[in-house]
């Protein structure tokens, strides 16, 4: 009995190899990138390229281990769930008011180490922001954010 379910077990995720989600790739910078609209300072790019990017955006860089299944799966609806939340690939998609308050939540997310999200951060040590990194992200959400209320009349 106990061979038969380790057979079935085996079997199931042999198979399940073979189902994998579509991957969050891109081949070039959207029309609607944030950097295409917005001044994104070098340094911020860099710190929003190793930080956030990966599940912020329509780039993401995939680890060996989510061509596993189910991993691949459970990474991925981590990516979808980031990029429905907030994607810089698509941020002047939004409305002025959205991106507004976008910006308001990665202010907060970063404040109150809530982002990066730790489970990331368990294996991307290098996406851990430091005070100096977290100070630069939020005063440049801070100032985009005055720049877009006051172009656009958003409060």
């Amino acid at each position: 009995m106990k061979k038969k379910i380790l057979i079935t077990i085996l079997i199931i995720l042999a198979v399940i190899q073979f189902i994998r989600p579509a991957r969050n790739i891109s081949s070039a910078i959207s029309a609607n990138d944030i950097t295409k609209h917005y001044t994104v300072p070098l340094d911020v790019q860099q710190i929003l390229k190793v930080s956030c990017n990966d599940c912020h955006s329509n780039n993401t860089v995939y680890p060996w281990y989510t061509n596993i299944q189910p991993v691949g799966w459970w990474m991925q609806k981590h990516v979808n769930d980031g990029n429905k939340e907030l994607n810089f690939s698509e941020f002047a998609s939004y409305t002025p008011k959205r991106q507004h308050h976008k910006l308001e939540e990665v202010i907060e997310q970063v404040k109150d180490d809530h982002m990066p999200l730790n489970s990331y951060l368990w294996i991307h040590d290098d996406a851990k922001l430091n005070e100096e990194q977290k100070k630069k992200l939020m005063d440049w959400a801070e100032t985009l954010r005055t720049e877009i209320a006051s172009k656009h009349n958003v409060n």
